[in-house]
Parts: structure tokens; C-alpha cells; sequence
């Protein structure tokens, strides 16, 4: 029997980026195709790009130039481009980059198995002609409905197809990492219209995927082995506007995940300031099983800077939001991006977004410089700051960032976390995270002394003892009544 030809998926960017690929990985064994981690040991390589900011295409382009150098002879035979980059420019990327074989568009994804097969077996596919797909729903969210589900948008396959794993539904998914943690996409799209950012257009509207699609891919990944729950999208905070029920996240969708077998801990990311409401702040603070964590979307605190992206709010009111949580959940964790060069930006607007870091004493901040976006507001917007002015910004706001959220780490020394095993080395010695750390972007716990028996996947209740930037150095308390728990605020 001849062996399946092998396809690997290499995956960029964001966590929304990451269940995609494992969609795309779903369809793809799906339809006969052998998957591998090793893209030398594939006969296509798929790579999910990214196309959000220009560090993210250039990297994009440069895994696409490191999988066609495969192709020289050795086992590749194709190599593929999907994702954010290929769906933005389409058949502009395809004439630039002609070591790819193939550029496809979001719509290729229901039959990728169809068009890997084409590619391997010679086919040139035309590559599309990138549109706005702002244009392909209806504007008003309510009627929305059914044209997403006629075509659902990536990430969105939900139960349509695929065989039961061994005790979950049927998920269009498979697992491209292992580990006690994943990310579920729970909407896709974006109904602002930030000045600086392209995602609407080639991610569309916002469209959210319906409670039991969620609830059953959550039961799938906790018979993988999953404990944490990522929940993703553009904007968490709007789901379920467009399914007649805007406070549909913390009424129904949080109390039914954190009741799923086996998952203990659900983590609720993007969430816009603007948005936010006093049920969700209450899901966020007190819900049990959900982390006191909340992933904010600052991105300035200038009232004119903000007006000027296209956003609401200012200093004031910012830290009117954060102190609600922590006055809700003291332990919340809080973390924000922002973006520093903003056309007009001002050093006044500066001194305010430092006034609002210093008073806000986040646990995490990014901190990113402007640059133009094709087809943005903001790329046509006049008094553009010279590079070196934007560098020298960022230099600074980074500088009192890793100083402010050092801070906020040291005053959790002597505090008690629950952390998520996620890594065993040698001597006792693991590494995890506590609430309000989420995967990648806040740090980690540096366990010592771990108990004998504990594994991945393990909560264990620590003491804070010391820290190393962000990261915190715990051990697990003695004085625990149980120091090895299965849930967290339950």
C-alpha cells in the first residue's frame, strides 16, 4: 500500500493563527494526507502566515524562502502559502514570491486536501485577487447568521466533518503541539475600525461561532489532555452580539467551559476597553474556574492620540477600569499593549502614556513602534514621525515597561499561586504559570521542589519567593492543606 504523502504545517503569529493551522492540519488527514512536524520529511509544506505588522510578513516570507530551499534536492515538493499574508495580497504576493507554489486564499481552506493534492501533482492554481472582506456579510451583525455558516470562517469548522476521537465529538482539528494548553477560537473578524489596522479587511466582519460549536471542541481538547483553555479572537468582548445576546460570553459560554471534564482553568484574551461591562468584570473577578486575568487593548492613553487611531477612552478612565478589577480581585492579572509613534504623536502624549503606566502598574506590557499598514487610515494620515524619533520612543516607553512590570512581580513575592505544570526538568525543578500569566507573552513560574508524582498538566499551589523580571521563582507551600489541586477557584 503506497504511503500517504506528507504535509507539514508550520504555523505564525497569533494564537488565532495557531488553531487555524490545526484546522487546516484537521482537513488535511482528513483527506488522506500524512501529517509531520519535520517540514524536510513532508512532501508540502504548508506555511500559516502572518501579515499583521512588517517584522510579521518579513518573517513570513523568510520561512516561505527557508521551506522552497527544501525543494532542492530533498523530499519537498511543494510549498504552500495561507494565512493572513497570502489572504492580504493574494496574487501580488504569488508574482513577488515565485518559490511558492501556491498562494490561497481563506476560501481554499474547506477543500485544502484538494488543493495540496493539486499542487503536488503539478497544477499552477491561479492565485485570487485579495477583496475586503468587510463586503462578503451582511453590515448589521444579527444577519450575519447564514452566510457565516454557509462559509464559516477559518478556525470556525466546528462539528462539520471528522471522525469522534476517542471519547470527544467530531472536530474538524488536530493537534499540532501537545501540552496542558490550547487555544479556542471563539469569534473571527473585526467590526472597528482602528486607523492603524488592516485585519477587518482580510479577516472580515466579526462574526462569532455559536456556544455549542465551543463547548464541544473544549470537550475534545480535554480528552487530549488539555487543563487551560485559551479563548481567542480579534475582539472577545463583543461575542455573541451578532447571535442576539451581547452578554452571551459571561451568561452562558464561561459557566458552560469551566463545567467541561477535565478542563480546569479558562483564560479569556482581546478583550476591548471600550466594550468592557460590569457582568463581564464580575465573570472575569469571580467566576470560578475562569482566570483573574484580563488582557486589555489599550494601545495609547492620549485622549487625542486615541481619537486619532480611531479608539475611545484616556488615562482616566483607564485607570477607573483597571481599579474596578482590582478592587473586584486583587490578584487579577492585567496586561496591555501599546504603540508608541502614532502620526502626531506629541511628547505630551508621550508623558501622558507614561502617567497612565506608572498609575496602572500592569503585569505584562508590549510595547510597539507605529509603522504605515497598507490600505490603513492611518498610512494617509499627515505629521509622520521620523524612524529615529519612533525608535528612540520605544526605547524609552520598553525601558519603564520592563521596570514597571518588574515591580508589579516583586510585590507578588510572599503570595500564593496556583500553577499549571507545563514543563518537567531534572531535580524537582518545572516550570508553569499562575493565573495571571498567559501562554507566551507574560512570563512564566520557575518551580523548585516539585512534589514526587506530579506531572504535566498537575496545579500546584506555590509560594512566590522570589522573581527574575516577570517570571516568578515559586515552590510549592507546605502548609497546603492540599498542595497539589486540581482546579482553580473552585
Amino acid at each position: 500500500m503506497p504511503l500517504r504523502p506528507a504535509v507539514a504545517v508550520v504555523s505564525l503569529g497569533c494564537g488565532r493563527n495557531d488553531v487555524d493551522s490545526e484546522e487546516l492540519a484537521g482537513r488535511l488527514d482528513l483527506a488522506g494526507f500524512r501529517l509531520t512536524d519535520d517540514p524536510e520529511q513532508a512532501d508540502a509544506v504548508v506555511v500559516n502566515t502572518c501579515g499583521f505588522v512588517e517584522a510579521a510578513k518579513k518573517d513570513s516570507i523568510d520561512t516561505l524562502l527557508a521551506a522552497a530551499e527544501l525543494k532542492e534536492g530533498g523530499r519537498t515538493r511543494a510549498v504552500i502559502a495561507v494565512g493572513c499574508l497570502a489572504e492580504r495580497y493574494g496574487a501580488e504576493l504569488a508574482e513577488q514570491l515565485p518559490e511558492a507554489d501556491a498562494v490561497l486564499s481563506f476560501d481554499d481552506y474547506a477543500d485544502i486536501g484538494g488543493r495540496v493534492r493539486a499542487v503536488l501533482d503539478g497544477e499552477r492554481l491561479t492565485p485570487h485577487v485579495p477583496r475586503d472582506r468587510r463586503t462578503l456579510l451582511p453590515i448589521t451583525p444579527a444577519e450575519r447568521g447564514p452566510a457565516a455558516q454557509a462559509a464559516p470562517p477559518p478556525g470556525h469548522a466546528g462539528l462539520a466533518v471528522g471522525p469522534a476521537d476517542r471519547s470527544g465529538p467530531p472536530v474538524v482539528r488536530r493537534r499540532l503541539t501537545g501540552g496542558p494548553v490550547a487555544a479556542v477560537k471563539l469569534a473571527s473578524g473585526c467590526d472597528r475600525r482602528c486607523a492603524f489596522c488592516a485585519i477587518p479587511t482580510f479577516r472580515g466582519s466579526f462574526v462569532s461561532r455559536p456556544v455549542a460549536d465551543v463547548v464541544a471542541e473544549a470537550a475534545w481538547l480535554a480528552a487530549d489532555g488539555v487543563r487551560e483553555l485559551v479563548l481567542v479572537s480579534e475582539n472577545s468582548t463583543s461575542y455573541g452580539k451578532d447571535l442576539g445576546e451581547l452578554r452571551l460570553l459571561e451568561q452562558e459560554l464561561l459557566p458552560r467551559l469551566v463545567d467541561v471534564p477535565g478542563i480546569e482553568r479558562v483564560r479569556v484574551v482581546y478583550l476591548q476597553p471600550a466594550e468592557m461591562r460590569s457582568s463581564l468584570v464580575t465573570a472575569l473577578t469571580s467566576l470560578p474556574g475562569v482566570a483573574r486575568y484580563a488582557d486589555l487593548s489599550f494601545q495609547h492613553s492620549s485622549a487625542t492620540v486615541l481619537r486619532r487611531m480611531r479608539r475611545f477612552g484616556d488615562t482616566d478612565r483607564f485607570l477607573e477600569l483597571i481599579a474596578g478589577l482590582r478592587a473586584a480581585a486583587p490578584e487579577i492579572g492585567v496586561r496591555s499593549n501599546v504603540i508608541v509613534g502614532f502620526p502626531g504623536e506629541t511628547e505630551e502624549d508621550v508623558a501622558e502614556l507614561e502617567r497612565f503606566l506608572v498609575g496602572a502598574r500592569l503585569d505584562a506590557i508590549g510595547v510597539f513602534g507605529y509603522s504605515d499598514e497598507d490600505g490603513t487610515e492611518a498610512e494617509r494620515l499627515p505629521d509622520k514621525l521620523p524612524d529615529a524619533v519612533i525608535r528612540r520612543r520605544v526605547e524609552r516607553l520598553t525601558t519603564l515597561a520592563e521596570e514597571l512590570t518588574a515591580q508589579r512581580a516583586a510585590d507578588r513575592i510572599g503570595t500564593t499561586v496556583d500553577v499549571l505544570v507545563e514543563e518537567i526538568g531534572a531535580g524537582g525543578r518545572a516550570e508553569g504559570r499562575a493565573e495571571h500569566q498567559a501562554p507566551e507573552v507574560d512570563g512564566s513560574c520557575r518551580i523548585t521542589g516539585l512534589p514526587p508524582g506530579v506531572g504535566v498538566g498537575a496545579f500546584v499551589r506555590c509560594t512566590v519567593t522570589d522573581t527574575d523580571g516577570v517570571d516568578l521563582l515559586v515552590a510549592p507551600d507546605p502548609l497546603a492543606d492540599i498542595p497539589v489541586v486540581a482546579a482553580v477557584g473552585r
